[in-house]
């Protein structure tokens, strides 16, 4: 499967109780279950108004399709195509 960022803006998301973003990550975990196994949550970023979420996927369609179900729309989804950390700086 390929990686995808997704950046989604969700007013005030960043002030949101432990309880309350249990109930919004039921909701997209219910939406996954309705995908099917061509898609992938990993992690999401919680910022002020906006969360950036990591998602495993065959393709662009899922994702947009699972953002539908679940309700978070997906502002702008971008596919990762190479990935850096500090080691990138090492001879192989």
């Amino acid at each position: 499967m390929r990686k995808f960022i997704i950046e989604r803006d969700i007013p005030k998301v960043g002030t949101l109780e432990r309880e309350q973003l249990r109930g919004a990550a039921a909701k997209s975990n219910g939406a996954l279950r309705q995908r099917g196994p061509d898609i992938q949550w990993v992690e999401s970023y919680v910022a002020d108004n906006k969360t950036f979420c990591v998602y495993l996927a065959k393709d662009e369609d899922i994702i947009r399709k699972h953002a539908e179900i679940s309700g978070f729309p997906a502002t702008k989804i971008t596919e990762v195509c190479k990935m850096i950390d500090p080691t990138t700086e090492r001879p192989e």
